[in-house]
């Protein structure tokens, strides 16, 4: 069976480093076998960041990659915290938040650059419930901030 990393090579990705935190709070807390991680921005592999309202100075499709970027930072913080993507046994909830235009509708589209991500890779164990709501301003500019929790394998 193929793992979560080499569904991710086969799709041309790879993770880049975990983000640091941005200010006083844990990229993850868990609590038995629920694990949260904490939002991540759109921040590209080298650093850079896609950043802008959604209908305003991106389109959908940039603010789609967007949310794949923030899918992708928080697939490395999982490895980091859990030394291997395989032991994330389901993708429960997921949150995107989208830097919105005031007249942008079309926030659900944006997050699911993450979405379908997180289902491409991991199958229905990558399904979740989510909300994608629109924010008026998101710090540094962000264009997007994901966060989600997850199930961890029993050890």
């Amino acid at each position: 069976m193929p793992t979560v990393e080499s569904k991710l090579a086969d799709l041309g990705y790879q993770l880049p480093q975990p983000p640091p935190p941005v200010g006083n709070y844990l990229p993850a807390t868990r609590s038995g076998n629920i694990m949260w991680m904490a939002g991540v921005g759109s921040r590209r592999a080298d650093g850079t960041r896609v950043s802008g309202k959604l209908g305003a100075d991106l389109s959908v499709e940039q603010g789609y990659d967007a949310a794949r970027w923030c899918a992708l930072n928080l697939l490395a913080r999982m490895k980091a915290e859990l030394g291997d993507l395989d032991k994330v046994s389901r993708i429960l909830k997921v949150v995107g938040m989208v830097n919105s235009a005031p007249d942008f509708g079309e926030q659900a589209r944006v997050v699911d650059g993450a979405s379908d991500l997180f289902v491409d890779l991991f199958g229905d164990r990558g399904r979740h419930s989510r909300s994608a709501p629109g924010m008026g301003a998101l710090p540094g500019n962000s264009a997007v901030i994901v966060e989600c929790v997850i199930e961890v394998a029993e050890d």
